[in-house]
């Protein structure tokens, strides 16, 4: 039981303090001026201790000061309803108890009374609470007895916890004796049971966050690292040693004075986020949504500057708190197992080394004695998968031994070698995800503690740089199992082909090591990973080969998503600077690791097979020779003959083939896949040269995304229309080609993709709604869906950009349009042109986080190319549609 709060005044005066009179009679003024008091008072107060806090006065003084606040306010209350002498006890309990009130914390308060005085008092204590809310302190309550106490405690671990922390506020000690009984571990939850069922709840918890605090809206109470789980440590040490608080697990040996330190250190600074969260949202807000973290940055005092924004600082500083509170955490709940399992007989695992009920330990009285010990340790931790991970002892005494750790430039050949040891041995991503997690990574590698916790302001990077780059390398770890990963249809078959798979492991630990620090982070970490890779031995050709990497990490995926990689010169281009069969091996695979590890959602089959294409198109130009770049004419043969032959299995004459070929247009032939050629061909069987076809299909490896293919004749308004009528089925276009057909027709294709992430549209019903569509005479009257903005999309505002060039024959002027992307952007910009009266001939459609990167190709009427009146009319109308509509 918490002793009760010191007795300071509250900044305001306490309405109603007088003693009532006889039978629990009021004061002359009525419950409604009272409570009216009460929250002037309560504003009063929160108001002066928000301007403490933006003083910078402490944290645990501010929290105490509220809590004094409102217990007098309480106990006003309670003086006010309930009658002298009335056989009742009031109780705060769960974090009201333990004295943490943040501004809009909720308040709970247990009246402990027997059932026969529960029901005489009835009235009394409903008015209680109805002044209590009424007053502004919105109290959850509960009303029972000791032995409905016992009761509620062992159908509800929570309850019980709750009920742990009572702090009396109107309490004789009979009345807190007589709860502490009620709740005694002989009564209900014996301290063994209490840990298990404890343990299990957070790790529940932590699941609901993905296990990871590097969230880019992390909730600071509940998520991994967060508050609650220094408040399940504090459970833990009461109900397992009867301790209260932390501090004393010093004294019982259970915790080290440096982690105490570190824990309370932590604590406070979440603490701190979390009241200045309360004091911008205005509510009850826990999760550091983007609606708050700009304002709360700049709140506690954190400003921009040239490396890095105020709202990254500050976010930078939670990822580190919740991670050492996430290192102390599991070092503790080891060893209250311990208390409660006893000690296990040790198992020798090797020389130095045993394991001690699943966890590693290390023998040496003084380990460790240097970062070579620090290494083998790692190397014993690979070399038995099955241990649970690695026993708090060790831990400790590798943590406290971090700020003695050199980093690599000050270690000798030998030592840098066993790190190298690490990353050609087994398990070597899961080394690594260890060292990054236990601090030795960031000690050895001082670059990679600078990105620890580094956020990046966007949607794009939804982690954090240090968590991203580990997720790359998890990534690349699967590419090595020799399973194939439905996500990547060519990686598995790329992977045995490496030389040397290490050399993917260093480009992947460096590719975005120099985040944050101002420049070209590609070109600032090829610089630190040639310097790393020469200090740790490797031979000239593979520095080379790592430093190209990380140079060039973004290189393929730009090229894919941006250019027209059915185009040959784009093809032979990116080979050029590809130069050979091994950077293109590693490049590839470091892209699809690089995109599937930077969002859950950001990887998806379109653009799977879009660097499955430029992968096998490049390895054949590099077969073919670069001196040999292939000629128009031998790819549309080649690609002619690819789907002859597809139609051929069909069932098809080649005389038939042939005409069919001949209605469709050249360019097809030259950029298309064989596959999608023998589908449009298929499609124009039956179909007259004026006539309309709409046919989709679904494409592998992702669900609910479709290929959709548009025959029509030409007509003004027509790609505005199809566009329209996608986004009103809820599919997001990912590429859409426009070619022109020779009877006056466009053959126009689709890649498509639910833009919910969710919902699935039939094949069958894009059909029928294009098909209806296109049967109007008017296409102007198509428009897309009005939809409302999500919210996160509000914050990541980027200024639009809008550019003109000349295409490479002079035929079309090239459209490029950056902006904040949103539902139904392609939509409006498709219909901005419509209005502007000009033809849509191709479009290359990408897009990054919140970042939209849209290329058009297009004309006027005539289909000639923009002229500079044409180009700022067109320019004018589309800001004023991307910037005018904030609530699209």
């Amino acid at each position: 039981m918490n002793s009760p709060a010191a007795t300071d005044e509250p900044a305001g005066p306490i309405p109603g303090a007088q003693p009532q009179g006889p039978g629990g009679g009021d004061r002359g003024d009525s419950d409604a001026d009272w409570a009216a008091a009460a929250r002037a008072t309560l504003a009063a107060d929160d108001a002066a201790l928000a301007a403490r806090f933006d003083r910078n006065d402490d944290i645990d003084a501010l929290v105490a000061a509220r809590t004094r606040a409102v217990d007098a306010l309480v106990r006003a209350a309670w003086s006010r309803c309930i009658p002298p002498g009335a056989p009742l006890a009031l109780f705060a309990v769960g974090g009201y108890g333990r004295g943490e009130l943040f501004p809009q914390s909720d308040l709970d308060l247990l009246v402990l009374a027997a059932t026969d005085a529960q029901a005489a008092h009835h009235d009394a204590i409903a008015r209680l609470f109805a002044l209590l809310w009424d007053a502004g302190l919105p109290a959850g309550h509960a009303v029972r007895s000791p032995a409905q106490c016992t009761q509620a405690s062992a159908g509800d671990i929570t309850v019980l916890t709750a009920l742990s922390e009572a702090r009396p506020l109107q309490a004789d000690a009979a009345a807190v004796a007589s709860l502490d009984e009620a709740i005694a571990p002989r009564q209900v939850w014996p301290p063994r049971d209490y840990f298990i069922a404890k343990r299990e709840e957070q790790r529940a918890r932590h699941a609901r966050f993905d296990d990871t605090s590097d969230n880019l809206e992390p909730n600071l109470k509940e998520g991994p690292g967060g508050l609650r789980d220094v408040q399940t440590l504090r459970w833990m040490a009461l109900r397992v040693l009867g301790a209260r608080g932390l501090e004393p697990l010093v004294a019982l040996g259970q915790l080290g004075a440096d982690e105490h330190a570190t824990i309370e250190r932590e604590r406070r600074a979440l603490s701190r986020l979390r009241y200045g969260l309360h004091l911008v949202a205005g509510k009850r807000e826990e999760r550091l949504r983007f609606d708050h973290q700009k304002t709360l940055a700049a709140r506690l005092g954190h400003v921009d500057n040239a490396d890095n924004l105020a709202v990254e600082q500050m976010m930078q500083g939670f990822y580190r708190s919740a991670a050492l509170v996430l290192r102390i955490n599991e070092r503790l709940l080891q060893r209250f197992e311990e208390q409660l399992e006893g000690e296990a007989t040790p198992e020798p695992l090797q020389p130095g080394y045993e394991s001690r009920r699943g966890y590693l330990h290390a023998t040496g009285p003084a380990w460790p004695g240097g970062i070579d010990d620090v290494f083998a340790l790692f190397a014993a931790w690979a070399a038995h998968p099955r241990l649970r991970g690695l026993h708090s002892q060790t831990a400790r005494a590798l943590a406290e031994s971090l700020p003695r750790l050199p980093d690599h430039c000050s270690c000798d050949t030998a030592t840098r070698g066993r790190f190298m040891a690490l990353l050609r041995g087994t398990q070597p991503v899961d080394t690594l995800a260890r060292m990054a997690r236990l601090g030795v990574l960031g000690r050895w590698i001082p670059a990679f503690a600078r990105v620890s916790g580094r956020m990046q302001f966007d949607l794009f990077h939804v982690y954090t740089v240090d968590q991203h780059t580990l997720a790359v390398l998890r990534n690349i770890a699967g590419f090595a199992s020799g399973q194939p990963d439905p996500r990547f249809a060519i990686a598995h078959e790329v992977w045995p082909r490496l030389r040397k798979p290490e050399l993917l492991l260093l480009a992947g630990l460096f590719h975005d090591i120099a985040k944050g620090r101002g420049g070209d982070h590609s070109e600032l970490g090829a610089v630190d990973a040639r310097a790393f890779c020469l200090a740790h031995g490797l031979s000239e050709g593979d520095v080379a080969l790592v430093e190209w990497l990380v140079r060039q990490h973004l290189l393929m995926s730009v090229t894919a998503q941006k250019q027209d990689i059915g185009d040959p010169g784009v093809i032979h281009r990116f080979a050029t600077r590809v130069a050979d069969r091994e950077r293109l091996d590693l490049l590839y695979l470091l892209t699809c690791a690089d995109i599937a590890g930077t969002s859950p959602k950001l990887w998806n089959a379109w653009k799977d097979r879009l660097l499955a294409d430029l992968y096998t198109a490049t390895r054949l130009a590099l077969r073919r020779g670069l001196e040999h770049p292939p000629a128009a004419a031998e790819r549309i043969a080649e690609t002619r003959a690819a789907a002859q032959a597809l139609l051929l299995g069909e069932g098809i004459a080649a005389a038939e083939i042939d005409a069919l070929f001949a209605r469709m247009p050249a360019t097809g032939f030259l950029r298309g896949r064989a596959d999608a050629i023998a589908w449009q061909a298929l499609a124009l069987r039956g179909v007259d040269s004026r006539g309309t076809a709409v046919h989709a299909r679904p494409l592998p490896q992702h669900a609910g995304a479709l290929e959709v293919f548009v025959l029509s004749p030409d007509r003004d308004g027509l790609f505005a229309a199809i566009v329209a009528t996608l986004d009103r089925l809820g599919l997001a276009i990912q590429q859409a080609r426009l070619l022109d057909g020779p009877e006056d027709n466009v053959f126009d294709s689709f890649e498509v993709l639910p833009a919910d992430g969710q919902r699935v549209v039939a094949a069958g019903e894009v059909e029928r709604r294009l098909q209806a569509a296109l049967a109007n005479a008017d296409l102007d009257g198509i428009r897309p869906a009005r939809r409302t903005q999500p919210r996160h999309l509000r914050h990541f505002r980027l200024v639009p950009q809008v550019g003109f060039d000349l295409s490479g024959d002079g035929r079309r002027t090239v459209l490029s349009l950056v902006s904040t992307d949103r539902p139904g952007l392609l939509a409006d910009v498709t219909a901005v042109l419509r209005r502007q009266r000009l033809r849509v001939h191709d479009a290359r459609i990408a897009t990054f986080g919140e970042r939209a990167e849209d290329v058009f190709q297009i004309s006027d009427e005539r289909d000639l190319p923009l002229a500079d009146p044409q180009q700022q009319a067109l320019r004018d109308a589309l800001l004023a549609c991307l910037e005018g509509d904030s609530s699209r």
